[in-house]
């Protein structure tokens, strides 16, 4: 991209286009021609939108005549697949050709439109949100690797600069890990701070809607667009919605810092560790008291995750399997489809019990805290023939490994925010995870950036996306 616009973050980019000194033009064009340079090994995009450039021309002709709705006028955004969108299809990750979804904009898209953002393209996710590898998507930082799931699309191309931001869902950290794999910044908002009809559904009480970006400042801008009220989601929140930008500038000196050591520290990489800790000790020297607590309820997590992730993907796709079309799923999806009938009823009420009990130590620990800071994921990215790790001398399964820190956050429906906070022996970005009280996104991100301020991580670009 003409002055290394692939590298600059929204804010920056929605400075230059309100100057008139960029067109969106421009920036979209520059997305498209970085996308078709390098998409074709990344595979990230599903298809792209064959208006964008007719949709940044009228946000120019509207921006010289009224100047711009806000910073995300004339703004390239990526969609993952799962969003409805109007004017290109919905495919939510899977070849099956009988299903069909909605050709209608979802909430969050509608609300990127009425912001004046260009919908550039749908972005590609694993089968129905299900699972951790995204294929065929690479991961930018070494193509042999993954980019994580389910948003692995989303998490590429943003890495490699094809768009400054996207749209992911978490349902046990689907946001989060292919921000975490990739070097990047994912926000998983409070459940139901953003709404979220028109998302092809995997399980109603986990599923969170969120932005992927390059910078912490960018996340708030797309949360304070995307936040509020959704008629159509009963979940969704009708709370006031903060100015999360001006929140960045407040200090966080004096915040407290709860530290989970049990879970979060008990099998992770020795680079992931290191790093982490590093960060720990940057906000005590900013002036947060830090403080090791546990939340012993957390053994429970994942068996009640998984019964209540099974259960609700197994209800959803009962017409599916009915009429024969889970026979057409990827097999990891199908047998997971197919678990989820095997679940009881006694078995979900006993994985809400758990939950429960989850919510509660939570709300403890930060009832004497302002943030909670863990480690985003156990490892960074693998290879992908890999099916099983070996992490801190111990054999795990990639899927268990990847969502086991990220998980807990989508069970209490806690905001947490991952970011890059270093690299490990191989080049390889490790990742920071900050959460914090339900509906303290303006405190979260505030604390993020502080960090992020300090540090230079969102400033490395990838081997593979580099300009030559």
């Amino acid at each position: 991209m003409t002055d290394a616009l692939w590298s600059l973050p929204i804010t920056e980019l929605a400075r230059r286009i309100a100057g008139r000194s960029l067109s969106s033009v421009e920036l979209v064009g520059a997305c498209l021609d970085r996308i078709e340079r390098l998409d074709g090994d990344l595979q990230s995009f599903v298809c792209l939108s064959a208006d964008a450039l007719e949709m940044a021309q009228a946000a120019d002709a509207e921006i010289a005549k009224t100047g711009p709705r806000g910073p995300l006028h004339g703004i390239p955004i990526g969609i993952k697949d799962n969003y409805t969108t109007a004017d290109l299809p919905t495919r939510a990750g899977t070849a099956v050709d009988a299903l069909t979804f909605p050709r209608t904009d979802s909430h969050c898209v509608a609300k990127l439109r009425a912001a004046g953002a260009v919908i550039l393209g749908k972005l590609r996710m694993h089968e129905f949100a299900w699972g951790m590898v995204t294929p065929p998507t690479r991961n930018p930082w070494d193509l042999a690797r993954v980019p994580g799931g389910s948003s692995g699309g989303s998490g590429a191309a943003v890495a490699a600069g094809l768009c400054p931001a996207a749209l992911g869902s978490d349902t046990g950290g689907s946001i989060r890990i292919p921000a975490a794999l990739c070097g990047v910044v994912g926000l998983k908002p409070t459940y139901g701070r953003i709404g979220r009809s028109g998302i092809v559904p995997h399980s109603w009480s986990l599923d969170h809607a969120g932005p992927l970006s390059r910078t912490v400042a960018d996340a708030a801008l797309l949360l304070g667009v995307l936040a509020g009220s959704d008629p159509d989601d009963p979940a969704a929140s009708s709370a006031p919605v903060p100015d999360y930008r001006a929140a960045l500038a407040a200090p966080v000196r004096g915040l407290r810092v709860a530290v989970i050591r049990n879970h979060f520290f008990e099998a992770i990489d020795a680079d992931v560790a290191a790093a982490v800790e590093a960060a720990i000790r940057f906000f005590a020297g900013e002036g947060c008291p830090v403080r090791d607590v546990a939340v012993p309820s957390l053994r429970y997590g994942l068996g009640a995750i998984y019964a209540i992730e099974l259960a609700s993907s197994a209800a959803y796709h009962d017409r599916n399997r009915a009429q024969g079309h889970v026979n057409g799923f990827a097999a990891d999806v199908r047998d997971l489809v197919e678990m989820g009938r095997f679940v009881t009823g006694p078995d979900y009420l006993r994985a809400e019990q758990a939950r429960a009990l989850i919510m509660a130590e939570m709300a403890a620990t930060l009832a004497e805290a302002d943030v909670i800071v863990t480690p985003t994921a156990p490892l960074t990215a693998w290879r992908s023939d890999e099916s099983t790790v070996t992490i801190a001398g111990r054999p795990e399964s990639v899927l268990a490994a990847s969502w086991r820190l990220t998980y807990p956050f989508n069970l209490t429906g806690l905001p947490a925010l991952a970011l890059p906070c270093g690299f490990d022996r191989r080049g390889l970005p490790i990742s920071l995870q900050i959460a914090a009280r339900p509906f303290a996104e303006d405190r979260l991100l505030a604390f993020a950036h502080r960090y992020e301020q300090a540090h230079d991580w969102w400033r490395q670009v990838p081997p593979f996306a580099r300009e030559p």
